[in-house]
């Protein structure tokens, strides 16, 4: 399906005229526990959904488990809802966007959720409303959903949102830290779709543009932001998140999980610890590593392109610019200081491999590299 995006300041006033086409009986309201007022999300929907019947949903954790999905599905079958609003960060999106979906599909939502049972086109038409500038979930086809401590993708176009509404307003009120790294998750997957193996002229395109907005406008974002760089991070993450629809991430994606899962460190922080030294990983590729079907030839010259892009002329001197940003904004870059020890880099090297993100990456990797690339940062 073709997703209709609104973006802009004032573009949630345009909800208004979405409920109208709809009409819905009753609308389920997926949102965060504290985010919802805090972001001013309630404020202004409130006066937008005034007339029109509704419930709340916010009985989920962040990082959604599978219960929490299973939940949301019940409630909204229990209260007759026919349209479900979203406005939340990541997890909130995600977290919508599966209730939509397997509230169509009988059987186990584990089956679906695990990929042993297809997912039909069927859906509750939905909007999604992101209120952090990072995952781009509100106009991906995926779904983060965790069962125990291993991560899963929810994967279809009914997925998808009817509507995406990017409106920096609520992004206003990040706290630094959350800007911080949810700014990187955009800038990390802007990269990483532009280097994955199933990335194409297109999605290369969008991969661009979310890489050279997040650039110029992270810093700025995180320690003294304003309208303009904030507006520019949301977009950022949007493009990003429509790039990864076509490429998918890759391997500093997969290494993250256990970073989040273990030893609880927020996602965007996660992905970027890794990211920068795959930078060089990656430009390293020959003819007995390459991943990418198009060959080392191909895979060397979009890295040289990507390395223009993030503004410098070698491999190394692109790998020190994310990491100096990411000093600049405040993310620790030392696993020590994050409480992971030297014993602990098992855990990491054991649970970093999903398979559906390593086979994307453009060079092949084994778990004594990814122990060296986790040495230089211990």
């Amino acid at each position: 399906m073709e997703q209709k995006i609104i973006k802009g300041p004032g573009s949630i006033n345009k909800l208004t005229e979405i409920l109208r086409e709809y009409l819905p009986g009753r609308i389920l309201l997926v949102t965060g526990k504290k985010s919802y007022s805090e972001s001013g999300a309630e404020e202004h929907l409130s006066k937008i959904i005034k007339g029109f019947e509704y419930c709340r949903f916010y009985d989920f954790k962040v990082n959604p488990r599978l219960g929490d999905i299973e939940k949301g599905v019940g409630k909204l079958k229990k209260e007759n809802c026919d349209f479900i609003l979203a406005i939340g960060g990541g997890s909130v999106i995600d977290t919508a966007k599966a209730i939509s979906v397997l509230a169509c599909n009988k059987g186990n939502a584990e089956d679906y959720v695990k990929g042993i049972k297809k997912l039909n086109d069927k859906k509750i038409p939905s909007v999604t409303i992101p209120t952090t500038a990072g995952t781009g979930s509100e106009s991906t086809r995926f779904s983060v959903i965790y069962i125990g401590k291993t991560k899963y993708s929810l994967e279809g176009e009914a997925v998808l949102s009817d509507y995406a509404i990017l409106d920096h307003v609520f992004t206003n009120g990040l706290s630094p830290v959350i800007t911080a790294s949810t700014g990187m998750d955009a800038l990390c997957q802007g990269i990483e779709s532009f280097w994955s193996v199933n990335s194409t002229d297109e999605s290369r395109k969008l991969s661009k543009e979310a890489i050279t907005l997040a650039i110029s406008s992270i810093e700025k974002a995180v320690n003294d932001p304003d309208d303009n760089s904030r507006g520019k991070m949301l977009e950022a993450a949007n493009l990003a998140g429509r790039a990864i629809n076509v490429a998918k991430t890759t391997a500093a994606h997969s290494v993250s999980y256990p970073f989040t899962s273990y030893f609880k460190i927020p996602h965007g922080h996660a992905v970027a610890l890794t990211l920068p030294h795959f930078i060089q990983f990656n430009n390293n590729v020959d003819a007995g590593s390459v991943k990418d079907a198009r060959g080392v030839l191909f895979v060397k010259e979009r890295m040289k392109e990507l390395v223009e892009i993030i503004g410098c002329t070698t491999a190394s001197g692109a790998k020190h610019k994310i990491i100096k940003i990411m000093k600049e904004i405040g993310l620790e870059t030392s696993l020590i200081n994050l409480g992971i020890s030297k014993k602990e880099l098992d855990i990491i090297v054991e649970n970093g491999f999903n398979p559906q993100r390593v086979k994307n990456n453009p060079r092949k990797i084994t778990k004594s590299q990814l122990r060296k690339i986790l040495e230089r940062i211990i």
